[in-house]
């Protein structure tokens, strides 16, 4: 029997997949998780086999770590637990970021529930199941053309605050906040810094 933890925000996704895992012989629902939190605590109590981790899991106060930042935690952990990644967002750098952090499986959603259960059984059979579609993608992206620096004035700027927020943020003068801001949009061939933003991190080079 495969012990599955099915970890997502939404209630209603929570209990298709738990009624859909039901209907199989050789597998058992042995919690829900509906954030990180949640997940990290049914993991201690009782560590699956697989969990099926959303990537957007907000806490009940909109903050919290997302699907993939706790999917590294517990592979540190619980090295025998494997973590199929689950997402509406087809984006390759959420890709990339599952596999750094230990996942064995990335698949989307709207998948058939056919594939589903096939990537549950190959992953316990020691396989990586990944969306081949995004795979490609993925390889085809390439490696981060940006610097420490850049990703983290970025990542500050991803919170929409002015520069002068930003340079608090990270601790440099404005001056250095806009060139990092310039370099990153030139080399991201964006039009401004949400652009920038947003392709960084459909990228993966942007957690």
């Amino acid at each position: 029997m495969i012990k599955v933890l099915v970890a997502d925000d939404q209630a209603l996704i929570r209990q298709a997949f738990t009624a859909l895992l039901g209907l199989e012989s050789d597998l058992e629902v042995i919690g829900q998780a509906a954030d990180s939190a949640e997940v990290l605590q049914a993991v201690e109590r009782r560590p699956p086999d697989v969990i099926l981790m959303d990537v957007q899991m907000p806490g009940p106060d909109g903050r919290g770590e997302d699907g993939i930042a706790a999917t590294a935690k517990i592979t540190a952990s619980f090295p025998d637990t494997k973590v199929i990644i689950l997402t509406t967002f087809g984006r390759p750098g959420y890709l990339r970021r599952a596999m750094e952090a230990g996942a064995v499986g990335f698949m989307i959603k709207d998948a058939p529930a056919e594939q589903l259960l096939d990537g549950i059984r190959r992953v316990m059979r020691g396989l990586r199941v990944v969306d081949p579609t995004l795979a490609v993608d993925s390889l085809r992206i390439g490696a981060s053309p940006l610097t420490e620096r850049e990703v983290e004035v970025l990542a500050a700027a991803a919170e929409g605050g002015s520069t002068t927020a930003i340079a608090k943020a990270v601790h440099l003068s404005e001056g250095t906040v806009r060139n990092h801001l310039s370099a990153a949009i030139g080399k991201l061939g964006a039009g401004n810094r949400a652009e920038a933003v947003r392709i960084a991190t459909d990228s993966g080079w942007l957690d």
